[in-house]
């Protein structure tokens, strides 16, 4: 028995191969002759016998699928029995002329080949695609009855399998898989599809809320998914069984489940919280499509569905399909495997293989380019405060990185010393001083930069000053308020002004703007400093809905405490948990990297978020820690009670380090 299969190198066709392999007989593969290494190097990690699988070198888009008069003598004389069709684009976002090509003219083609081979009986694989959009239950003799073909995936499929049915020189065999996901023992699967779209949502949701969260999600129509090998069992079973030519098999799961239940399942499988109240998406349907229409393509709605679409790397396609409306009758397939133990397993049975594959080969965060180096190499970065501490730690890392990288900062001994200290060690650094406090100084400093590199690409808004000190022991010195939004708010600002219009010129730019977990946890004592920050954050916000059009991008970056020179005056932080320097430059780097609006501690998202639920409790809890906490010796303004300064008790230490990070 001989056999000759299209698509061999495809995910379906490289199973069956496996599968056929354990009967008797040569196997004859379709392939490209720019790709015989591709079969070659696929055939030795499945270990197939090279005696046995042999490559047949041709093109499905060439008449009779490119082989020529001689080949196909040769191949007669080997009388084939089963010529399995498998070569086809399944994807749902190919352009139209492209599916045609594969799908109608390439089944032509191989229909032509199949009868000039006199082949026993061609196998097509079709999909359930082929049934369109049809509401209600579709039975394996149905094909006319096919709805809603206007998405070229649905009409290519649906047509080929009409190009099959309506063959007379040969018999022939019809199996319409579902939606085929990876094997169900080893998770391995070729490409990013189906059900696969939603998980770097899943992934996302994960990172940004805990396990047992309980989200708002959507319910949809019933979608079907199979594993591979089931697809490929069921195939190879029902192909050797006699008397079914000319019948149509539907290899689907006859208990479907709905698109919110098959995302739990994803959802349990990767640990991310699951959609506990599922709103259903067919209850839109009452509005008028042409309401909904005008809605969808109002610009706000257009760009935002769009953003929303590309971050969770989702085809727009895809959305069509939430609310599939069709069902599946199988009775045919149940009946031709019947005692053969071959049956779909239950998803969540195998869901968990699925993603730890996904996750550990398909995810296309892999494939982005993370590192620094690949974000800053001779880009113009400029960070101020660079001379110590966090602006410091992250001028080493840029400067190793390959950028281009301006500190700047008021001293000037210990500026050049960082800046020749990097040179020395291959940077490609530049110095400059400023008083950001001062307008003016701000003024020339944006000269400077500019006449010198011509622009900047990145700008890290890092020099900072903080004040602890309760309002109370503040109403003699307005001037801590001033000076800190000075430098903290107006000097960032000044500097934003004067080199964004060189970045909207260029179109790309960004801004990084290194705040405080005092913005979100609103820690007492620290009303001028976090006033500030505040400031500085919604500026942010706002200029975001300006020039994010324009290319440009805002982060803020709500640090938490870090053991710098700007803390050293409260000897209580000796104690209490901080981060290093060098790990708070990690923070800015990976914004330099992924450029999300916001870098915050989860503590820091999560107190912002108590503090909007229950604004009254949270106040307690800081108040709490306001009488805990008292004035230092140094912002008293007591000098003989700073030497004799006492150690922070049992009890603050305690809470500073069950609010890790927090300013008190």
């Amino acid at each position: 028995m001989s056999y000759f299969v299209t698509g061999g190198t495809g995910f379906l066709g490289r199973f069956l191969i496996g599968n056929l392999l354990k009967r008797k007989g040569l196997i004859h593969v379709l392939v490209r002759k720019e790709s015989l290494k591709k079969f070659d190097a696929l055939a030795k990690k499945m270990g197939w016998d090279p005696k046995r699988v042999l490559p047949v070198t041709g093109d499905m888009t060439a008449p009779k699928c490119g082989l020529s008069a001689a080949q196909i003598r040769t191949l007669s004389a080997k009388k084939i029995q089963h010529f399995f069709h498998l070569a086809a684009i399944y994807d749902m976002t190919a352009s139209a002329e492209s599916q045609r090509a594969a799908n109608i003219d390439g089944t032509q083609h191989a229909l032509d080949l199949a009868a000039a081979l006199k082949v026993g009986c061609f196998h097509h694989t079709s999909s359930i695609a082929a049934a369109g959009l049809y509401p209600g239950v579709f039975r394996e003799d149905m094909f006319d009855e096919a709805e809603g073909l206007d998405d070229p995936y649905l009409r290519t499929k649906h047509d080929s399998e009409g190009l099959v049915r309506g063959e007379k020189r040969i018999k022939w065999r019809i199996y319409r898989p579902g939606m085929v996901v990876g094997h169900s023992q080893t998770g391995e699967m070729d490409k990013i599809d189906g059900p696969y779209y939603f998980f770097t949502f899943l992934k996302k949701l994960r990172e940004m809320l805990p396990p047992w969260m309980p989200t708002l999600g959507i319910e949809g129509g019933r979608i079907n998914v199979v594993p591979v090998d089931f697809v490929v069992d069921a195939m190879d079973h029902i192909a050797h069984k006699p008397r079914l030519d000319g019948h149509c098999f539907h290899l689907v799961d006859p208990e479907p489940q709905r698109v919110g239940e098959v995302l739990n399942t994803f959802a349990r499988a990767g640990h991310a919280p699951e959609m506990t109240m599922r709103i259903d998406a067919r209850m839109f349907a009452f509005v008028p499509g042409g309401i909904r229409m005008a809605v969808g393509n109002l610009p706000p709605v257009k760009r935002f569905v769009g953003m929303m679409l590309r971050d969770f790397k989702i085809p727009k396609e895809v959305l069509k399909f939430i609310t599939y409306p069709t069902r599946f009758d199988n009775r045919e397939t149940e009946r031709a495997l019947k005692g053969s133990g071959i049956k779909v397993p239950a998803l969540d049975s195998y869901a968990w293989r699925l993603w730890d594959y996904w996750e550990r080969h398909l995810d296309p965060d892999l494939y982005v380019d993370r590192t620094l180096k690949g974000k800053v190499r001779n880009k113009v970065v400029v960070i101020t405060g660079g001379s110590s501490g966090i602006g410091l730690a992250t001028a080493q890392k840029v400067a190793a990185a390959g950028a281009v990288t301006v500190i700047v900062a008021r001293g000037e001994e210990e500026l050049f010393k960082a800046r020749d200290e990097m040179k020395a060690a291959g940077g490609k650094v530049f110095a400059y001083t400023a008083d950001l406090a001062e307008m003016s100084s701000c003024d020339a400093l944006v000269k400077q930069i500019l006449e010198a590199h011509g622009h900047v690409d990145i700008l890290v808004n890092n020099a900072g000053r903080s004040i602890r000190r309760s309002i109370e022991a503040s109403y003699d010195r307005f001037h801590d308020f001033e000076r800190t939004m000075q430098l903290n708010y107006f000097g960032c600002i000044r500097l934003i002004m004067g080199f964004m219009p060189t970045m909207t010129q260029r179109r790309k730019g960004h801004i990084i703007n290194i705040s405080s977990i005092g913005v979100l946890a609103n820690s007492p004592r620290f009303s001028a400093y976090v006033a500030s920050k505040a400031a500085l954050d919604a500026f942010s916000r706002c200029a975001q809905g300006e020039l994010s059009g324009k290319g440009i991008s805002f982060t803020t970056i709500n640090m938490p405490l870090v053991k710098t020179p700007m803390i050293a005056p409260t000897k209580m932080y000796d104690s209490v948990p901080t981060l290093s320097p060098e790990e708070a430059a990690d923070l800015v780097v990976k914004g330099i990297i992924e450029k999300p609006s916001r870098i915050a501690t989860r503590l820091g998202i999560f107190s912002a978020l108590i503090n909007a639920l229950a604004p009254k409790a949270y106040e307690v809890v800081m108040n709490t820690a306001f009488e805990l906490f008292p004035d230092s010796a140094a912002a008293k303004g007591d000098k003989a009670a700073l030497k004799g300064e006492t150690a922070p008790s049992n009890e603050q230490i305690a809470f500073a380090a069950l609010m890790r990070g927090v300013h008190w």
